[in-house]
């Protein structure tokens, strides 16, 4: 017991000569004062333990500085680029259906022709002789179904019902030989199928043409058709009517208007891309087909909301902004439909020109206090003056002055 109470009376020896050596600590809550020459009491307490030393001010110790901006409205615009070629809006490859010899041609390199011209003629000799000969034997059955026709009218016994049905038939089997040998001589007499400018061709006079055989191609350019290819995410942007520009490298920095015609039914299964066809008016004949074009669709959305990027914030919920809400910062849920550069189009449930958090988002949780930095608290300037509580003088670095410590007892 007596050991028990020496160690205490020890301990507390040693704290008393703690206190009076060092003061009071801070830990414990208690404020070291000195007594002054004039009898004075001053308080040491520590000024940047308070909220208004720790926040600036009147902001307080849980405001939170962010940069806002107001929230926009603006059309998103998709642009679709593609590469494709030009064909003529209505185009012929002039082939030869029979084997014969060439005696004449009209095949002039980028000659206009009209719809029935005469562009190549064969040798027909032996079709007219088959025309004639198949024109004669037609004549001859007419004339044997007219004589039993009579005669059947008048009674007479030896023309027989069945007879008048031969004859009949004879009849028509002949002006079907008359037909075929018109066609056969048809044939021999190459003509335009379309109106336009000839291309060349190699067939001269004296050549001897087989059946399939290709002659010569005709393009009608009055007006071009684009073909290209689009990825299958452009589908639900394609109409017929649409607008297009495109842009060929003949005729550098000129912009050429265009139109969708058509486009397939289906994607394909390889590219994941779709057919589209876009006419473009030729009218002046400066562009021609074949001519490679680069091809701008340019879709522009309803005004949607954009922000720059760094407004979004992400969590297990998704993607979402943060909004000024009189001084208070309120998440509210914002889908990304669009993103480009650094700015996003999102649907969001905000009125368009509220104040959004750009930057120091992530500092941010539900209720927080915040203050903008850039000016949208009304002081866009930062003239306003403190008038919380007095700041300590002390400069970056320097030590506060140590106050002096009374070693007089107590009386």
């Amino acid at each position: 017991m007596r050991r028990l109470v020496t160690l205490i009376v020890s301990a507390a020896i040693l704290a008393g000569a703690y206190f009076i050596a060092f003061g009071v600590p801070a830990s414990l809550g208690v404020s070291s004062e000195t007594q002054t020459a004039g009898g004075q009491r001053e308080g040491r307490a520590d000024k940047s333990t308070s909220p208004a030393g720790r926040a600036g001010g009147p902001r307080g110790a849980n405001t939170t500085t962010v940069v806002l901006t107001p929230l926009q409205m603006q059309p998103y615009e998709d642009i679709l680029r593609a590469v494709g070629s030009a064909d003529a809006v209505r185009s012929a490859s002039v082939i030869s259906n029979v084997s014969c010899d060439v005696i004449e041609t009209n095949l002039s390199a980028n000659k206009e022709v009209s719809a029935g011209d005469v562009l190549v003629q064969l040798d027909a000799r032996t079709e007219m002789y088959n025309l004639e000969i198949a024109q004669a034997e037609l004549e001859q059955a007419r004339d044997k179904v007219l004589r039993y026709e009579r005669l059947l009218a008048s009674g007479n016994s030896s023309i027989t019902d069945v007879a008048l049905a031969e004859a009949r038939v004879a009849q028509r089997l002949a002006e079907a030989n008359f037909g075929l040998a018109r066609v056969a001589l048809d044939d021999r007499t190459i003509k335009a199928p379309i109106s336009g400018k000839l291309g060349l061709s190699d067939v001269e006079i004296g050549d001897t043409l087989s059946a399939g055989s290709s002659i010569v191609t005709i393009d009608d350019a009055e007006a071009l058709l684009v073909v290209f290819e689009l990825p299958e995410r452009s589908v639900g942007l394609l109409e017929k009517g649409q607008k297009v520009l495109t842009s060929t490298p003949t005729y550098t920095g000129q912009v050429f208007e265009g139109e969708i015609v058509s486009f397939d039914s289906r994607i394909d299964s390889v590219t994941r891309s779709v057919a589209v066809h876009a006419r473009i008016d030729n009218s002046d004949a400066r562009l021609w087909p074949g001519m490679s074009f680069a091809v701008r669709i340019v879709h522009e959305s309803e005004p949607l909301s954009v922000l720059p990027s760094t407004a979004i914030t992400w969590s297990r919920s998704g993607s979402s902004v943060w909004i000024d809400n009189n001084g208070v910062a309120e998440q509210v849920a914002a889908a990304i439909l669009y993103r480009r550069d650094d700015q996003v189009w999102i649907e969001a449930d905000i009125v368009p020109g509220a104040m959004v958090v750009t930057e120091g988002a992530q500092k941010l949780r539900a209720g927080s206090l915040i203050v903008a930095a850039n000016g949208a608290d009304g002081d866009p300037d930062g003239s306003k003056q403190d008038t919380g509580p007095a700041r300590s003088e002390l400069k970056l670095g320097q030590a506060e002055p140590q106050q002096p410590i009374s070693t007089e007892k107590p009386i």
